[in-house]
């Protein structure tokens, strides 16, 4: 999860945030689901698209949301909560003999009988975990074997990446430590607990910091006038640099532990708890409201699909993801009857590549349709990759094919100009598939609340929810024709885009599809779409 930008005390440079792509506005509620023509919002016409199901049968899909926990009993989200028929629950046995007790909702593959994890390191630190002590005190001079110095070079790579990770963190974290100060020192002279311009206008600053403090509010109250948005976006800003201080990149420390697996098997499959929710389920919540909130109950939010069924799969800490869980989650994902995962989670190393790789392509032969989030980075992923992707290799990380029922998904923002594309989305014209709404979206969270967030993390399951909308009218369809129909329905948009260090670009450049998805274009294709075993082909 990222948190918003705010202007640096220190530097006039920004932090490396994530922001919303138009800072000054506010969107219209619901607008992922609203249509460009009727609404005025680059939605994905899944309201207008309701018009063409009226008296059709559906039949649900279960969709499983490998994440960080969900609140299963959300008031939006309990009545489309995946149950597992065979299994009793509270009983401490594994009453359908899949391996898991209690496997009720889902799975956990990040806990145990002794708890859950909550952080982990980023894999960068793992890495360097791993190779530091045999290679830290090496030179280049040193004598090395070949693949010693394979190794050697590996770890150098790694190292670099990790040091300008952790100088980054220590500045963000003395920048909000010092914004905090300061700022907390102004409200109790003003003796206000909420600030507005008038207030800062009037107040006397007592010295250069509290005059720097004062810009930096005041920036923020122009773009947005609510001060707790500013004291939260703060707060946010210190938890996070905090967080990768003490876990993401603190290499001593290591959670594992907790699980009680043997990490190095990676053949493991059966271990963690049954607590789908885990103690942060905010990120998991989120992604499950928008694939599938109840959408008649006059309640919060909707969703995009209608008749789903979430099963929650719990394997994303604070942190990095580990190869090892997220093959396990996709593998009981498929086994269990998931028709469509969401994936919103990604890092730029994967060091068991192979391992996640076997448990794609085996989902994929079970004609499970893979959703994936670009990422957030702001980078061109056919050049920088992002992990897990389509892409399966040999032993030494040749590409040697691609998984076919798999999207990518870049998010969006509700404007149809040139700030489209959300200016911390990847993007990639051969990498990246399709765009979907990822810009301010308002869905479920933890509490029975609900909350905007930003993020392909939250594109990623506006793809899903259609591709289970398709699915649930369509049954006949298989993965394939379904990624097939959402490719070629999608809005394309004919104009240039601004994208994060590569300039103004035609849509054609940034994806494949050179869209935005559209759930109205995909349902008219898939009613004209004959079922084909044929396309039971999984690998390209």
């Amino acid at each position: 999860m990222r948190v918003n930008k705010l202007t640096s005390l220190i530097a006039v440079a920004l932090l490396p945030l994530c922001s919303v792509a138009q800072p000054k506005e506010k969107p219209v509620p619901n607008w992922q689901n609203l249509d460009l023509q009727s609404d005025g919002v680059f939605g994905i016409s899944t309201e207008k698209a309701y018009s063409l199901l009226k008296g059709k049968k559906s039949q649900p899909v279960t969709v499983a949301v490998i994440d960080g926990g969900v609140q299963t009993d959300h008031p939006d989200l309990k009545a489309v909560i995946w149950t597992n028929p065979k299994e009793i629950p509270g009983n401490g046995k594994d009453d359908d003999k899949n391996g898991y007790a209690d496997d009720v909702h889902g799975w956990n593959f990040i806990g145990s009988a002794k708890g859950n994890v909550q952080w982990d390191n980023l894999e960068i630190a793992r890495q360097v975990r791993i190779y530091k002590p045999k290679f830290e005190s090496v030179l280049p001079t040193t004598p090395l074997s070949a693949e010693e110095r394979k190794q050697f070079l590996r770890y150098r790579i790694f190292m670099t990446e990790y040091m300008n990770k952790l100088q980054n963190a220590q500045y963000g974290q003395e920048y909000y430590h010092t914004l905090k100060r300061y700022t907390d020192s102004i409200t109790r002279k003003i003796a206000r607990p909420v600030l507005t311009m008038e207030d800062l206008d009037k107040y006397k600053p007592a010295n250069d910091m509290e005059s720097k403090t004062i810009k930096v509010i005041k920036a923020a109250l122009k773009k947005d006038p609510d001060y707790k948005a500013f004291d939260e976006d703060m707060n946010e800003g210190l938890k996070y640099y905090d967080t990768q201080i003490s876990y993401h990149l603190n290499l001593d420390f290591d959670p594992r532990s907790i699980v009680g697996d043997n990490y190095e098997n990676n053949k493991e499959k059966y271990y963690g708890n049954g607590d789908v929710a885990g103690p942060d389920a905010d990120h998991g919540s989120h992604v499950a409201g928008i694939i599938g909130a109840v959408r008649d109950n006059n309640v919060g939010v909707k969703g995009v699909a209608d008749n789903v069924r979430i099963m929650s799969v719990r394997t994303v800490p604070d942190g990095d993801e580990r190869d090892k869980d997220v093959a396990n989650a996709i593998r009981y994902a498929a086994d269990n009857g998931a028709k469509v995962i969401n994936m919103s989670f990604g890092k730029s190393f994967s060091p068991f590549k192979g391992l996640v790789d076997s448990a794609i392509r085996y989902a994929a032969a079970k004609d499970v349709l893979l959703i994936h989030a670009a990422g957030n980075d702001g980078e061109n992923t056919d050049k920088i990759p992002n992990f897990p992707n389509r892409n399966y290799g040999d032993s030494v990380g040749v590409t040697m094919g691609s998984v076919a029922p798999w999207i990518e998904v870049g998010a969006s923002g509700w404007k149809n100009d040139e700030d489209l594309v959300a200016d911390f989305s990847n993007y990639g014209k051969k990498s990246v598939d399709v765009f979907a709404p990822g810009v301010k979206i308002n869905s479920t969270i933890p509490n029975s609340l609900y909350k905007e967030h930003d993020g392909t993390s939250m594109a990623s399951p506006v793809v899903a929810g259609l591709a289970a909308l398709i699915r649930s009218y369509y049954p006949a369809l298989s993965a394939i024709q379904v990624k097939d129909i959402i490719m070629r329905s999608v809005t394309k948009v004919d104009h240039k885009v601004k994208v994060k260090n590569a300039g103004k670009l035609d849509f054609s450049e940034v994806c494949l599809s050179g869209g935005v998805v559209n759930a109205y274009n995909a349902l008219q294709l898939a009613a004209s779409t004959k079922a084909d075993a044929s396309s039971a082909a999984v690998i390209e």
